[in-house]
């Protein structure tokens, strides 16, 4: 199985991710960017919900949950 993990929405619970695109719109990715959610961010995965329709992250000491979409929109590479 490749090392790599294409979208943050791949990831399983415990992953460390460094975030190498954000995919989103200029509304969202402004958004995303406010968290700390940004290019060469280091994102640990938390909790995901049933149907993984939402994903709890941890940027820095921030907890944030995304929706399943736009964790589709980040992509990241394992670290």
């Amino acid at each position: 199985m490749p090392n790599k993990v294409k979208k943050l929405s791949d990831c399983k619970k415990a992953c460390t991710v460094r975030i190498t695109k954000l995919n989103a719109d200029s509304e969202l990715k402004q958004r995303l960017i406010s968290f700390g959610i940004m290019k060469d961010a280091v994102v640990e995965v938390l909790e995901l919900a049933p149907a993984k329709s939402t994903i709890e992250i941890k940027v820095g000491k921030t907890r944030i949950a995304l929706r399943a979409v736009e964790a589709d929109l980040i992509e990241v590479e394992k670290i």
